[in-house]
């Protein structure tokens, strides 16, 4: 087992992973991968795979957020994504990639590492409870679109 920095020969298995993690989202893994390897991606700075026998097992994509609940810090890194494959769950390999995005945060010179999970994920607030993160908030998050009236609308 090893834990790399992902290449763009990943691209096809961590886009289909991502698409495990977020079955109900539209699509747009290869776009955001793509502006990840050419570094315009504004929501992953980092991704490290985590490989056995030649295949990939999951994934973490950390990001710095100028702004985390809980924390006064005005950065802190951020875990965007965190996916292990199901075949390979229960092995410690989501630890290890916890490991490695702290390793990365301290080596970036941060000393907090922020995350979140849906508040109906059970597994992952026990496992990122096992882990050493505490809770901070509980909050249910609203956008709205804004469409412009006509004349005097500006931006």
């Amino acid at each position: 087992m090893i834990i790399r920095p992902t290449t763009p020969e990943d691209t096809p298995e961590w886009s289909r992973m991502r698409t495990n993690l977020w079955p109900e989202s539209d699509d747009q893994h290869l776009a955001e991968i793509n502006a990840y390897f050419t570094h315009t991606s504004i929501d992953i700075q980092q991704c490290f795979v985590i490989e056995t026998n030649g295949q990939l097992a999951g994934f973490i994509e950390l990001n710095i957020r100028n702004f985390v609940e809980g924390s006064r810090m005005p950065q802190v890194p951020y875990i965007e994504a965190w996916y292990i494959e199901p075949d390979h769950r229960g092995q410690g390999y989501g630890t290890q990639l916890i490991k490695r995005a702290e390793q990365w945060a301290l080596e970036q010179g941060f000393n907090e590492l922020g995350s979140d999970t849906d508040t109906h994920n059970h597994a992952s607030i026990a496992a990122h409870k096992h882990l050493g993160f505490e809770e901070t908030y509980r909050i249910v998050c609203f956008l709205k679109q804004l469409k412009p009236t006509g004349a005097g609308s500006s931006r």
